[in-house]
């Protein structure tokens, strides 16, 4: 995959959790030769928005920067109120819109866990590392976009 750039926009809520997603992602990528530009928001819900711009700034010529591919990682952690289900519902959906309506190559590595506790089991590379899953998952769309002639081989 030599010559491909991905985007990883992450949030920086949790941010230990957020370097165990990066290092998954970055530890895929890099071994499939695909090159990366990272981007840091707030929190999940500005990943879409964040997206949203790099594919605008492309439309606009603004940017000579190119993207094969997009992988979102972050993370939310229930708390005592309504605002996680908010968040996590709309970021998902907002992610999947993008996906879709822009035939985007994208990786979702935003984990929505109950604890601290549930989203460490999940993002280290010993144990679910659910980075390196965003990364697999958005470069198996990549060759999926090559293999229906969407992209150039």
């Amino acid at each position: 995959m030599s010559g491909l750039r991905i985007l990883i926009v992450e949030s920086r809520f949790y941010d230990e959790i957020t370097d165990h997603l990066v290092k998954g992602a970055v530890r895929e990528l890099t071994t499939a030769g695909a090159g990366y530009k990272r981007v840091i928001v707030p929190g999940i819900f500005e990943i879409p928005a964040a997206i949203r711009f790099a594919i605008r700034a492309m439309e606009l010529r603004a940017t000579d920067e190119r993207f094969g591919g997009y992988i979102a990682l972050g993370c939310a952690i229930r708390g005592e109120t309504d605002h996680y289900d908010h968040i996590c519902r709309e970021t998902m959906a907002a992610l999947q819109r993008l996906a879709v309506d822009s035939t985007l190559a994208m990786g979702n590595g935003v984990l929505t866990v109950h604890s601290y506790e549930q989203a460490m089991e999940r993002c280290p590379a010993d144990k679910g590392d659910f980075g390196g899953q965003a990364a697999r998952a958005c470069l198996r769309m990549i060759d999926i976009k090559r293999e229906l002639s969407l992209i150039p081989k």
